[in-house]
């Protein structure tokens, strides 16, 4: 992820002519999708996306390191399902999983950035949700970094990765709905 982060400042650096403070992004959430699928006892494949959150991205050329992502999300409201939607999102703030009424949101915050090759890396962060907070890796691709001419940035990433829900107390039906969530990200950023 160093080494991704170090591609999105290569090409912010050759287009100014000194870089030294942090660079904060903002998510475009016209241009940015969050999804999680799960196997409905073999039957098919289901998925939800949230759609309510906030967060950025501080972007620290010099130290990538010291680069973060910090996002929440709102449970309550914030899910897209499909058909049934009204149904299944009630089941899904209920006690049998999120538990809405004590712990109304999520919160992503990354805390190692792991680089593979120039445009691909490992971020990894807690994630915090109904109430307990465990470790997610995600691999992450930057797809493409653009300064336009008024000096705003946009970088495109994609991110994949597993979590076991049963791990946040999340194990409603399983194993019949599989313990296993796939995650995908496909997300804009633009420099504020």
């Amino acid at each position: 992820m160093k080494r991704l982060l170090l591609a999105a400042a290569f090409g912010l650096a050759t287009t100014t002519v000194a870089i030294a403070e942090p660079v904060t992004y903002a998510f475009d959430k016209t241009h940015t999708v969050i999804r999680g699928s799960w196997d409905h006892q073999g039957f098919s494949t289901m998925s939800i996306e949230m759609t309510d959150y906030e967060g950025s991205l501080v972007l620290d050329v010099e130290t990538p390191s010291n680069s973060t992502v910090d996002i929440t999300f709102n449970l309550i409201d914030g899910f897209w399902v499909g058909a049934n939607q009204d149904r299944f999102i009630a089941h899904l703030n209920s006690p049998d999983l999120f538990n809405t009424a004590e712990n109304p949101t999520a919160r992503f915050v990354g805390t190692e950035f792991v680089s593979e090759t120039d445009t691909t890396g490992i971020m990894t962060g807690d994630l915090t949700m109904n109430g307990q907070t465990h470790p997610v890796s995600l691999n992450v691709t930057l797809n493409r970094s653009n300064t336009n001419d008024d000096g705003v940035t946009k970088l495109g990433f994609t991110a994949t990765g597993t979590l076991t829900r049963s791990q946040w107390g999340l194990g409603f039906a399983a194993p019949w709905v599989s313990d296993e969530i796939e995650l995908f990200i496909s997300t804009e950023v633009v420099s504020q």
